[in-house]
């Protein structure tokens, strides 16, 4: 039976950012989405709330920042060579990230399934946010759900991969769980721990356990 690896983005795959401080970076507003950042995680305003304080801030944005935000994030090493070898065991690789879905998407270059975020307008912006399309981490437990059904899988053929609170619904709905980088949301939640730079050292303790 096929499985269905689904990775959180901002902490897990990027390391110690997030993909809305990286591209807040190429304006020059990174320690205004830090700030964001923190209240989010700690619970103090929500992903729609959020999510309207970054739109706010991203006036000037391009696709170009975007790109450059892309390129020079400080990504874990071995995605690539992570997914390739899931791929080739005829598995399924997605990416379900509250970040913005024009950045998350990037990722299907890389050898994603499927990539989704919450949605902005596109860039650049001339239409408002709709708080109906930023995601919550109860919305990436539905988002599993779609793609079960899309690549014809149920929960229990699913490995999440996670760090923090926005992924607590969903390591506590599927049965196998890499928490990576973690916070102490997800203390005790976890199958596996995994602290350091290299994905293929996390992907490697669902591998040896099966």
């Amino acid at each position: 039976m096929a499985r269905l690896h689904l990775f959180d983005l901002d902490g897990t795959l990027l390391h110690g950012t997030s993909a809305p401080v990286e591209i807040s970076r190429q304006i020059g507003l990174e320690a205004e989405t830090v700030a964001l950042d923190r209240a989010v995680s700690a619970g103090t305003i929500g992903p729609p709330e959020y999510a309207a304080q970054v739109y706010a801030l991203w006036t000037d944005l391009t696709e170009v920042h975007v790109a450059a935000a892309f390129a020079g994030a400080p990504w874990l090493s071995g995605i690539e060579d992570v997914w390739a070898e899931i791929r080739g065991q005829g598995d399924y690789v997605a990416v379900v990230s509250l970040s913005p879905s024009f950045f998350v998407e990037r990722l299907t270059a890389w050898g994603a399934h499927a990539a989704h975020g919450s949605l902005f307008p596109a860039l650049p912006f001339t239409e408002p946010v709709d708080p109906a399309g930023i995601l919550s981490a109860a919305a990436k437990v539905q988002i599993a759900d779609r793609l079960c059904e899309e690549f014809g899988v149920v929960r229990a053929d699913c490995i999440a991969y996670g760090d923090s609170l926005s992924d607590k619904d969903l390591f506590e709905a599927v049965p196998v769980s890499v928490a990576v980088n973690a916070d102490q949301h997800l203390a005790g939640l976890a199958t596996h721990s995994y602290a350091g730079l290299d994905l293929w050292d996390a992907y490697e303790l669902v591998r040896r356990a099966g």
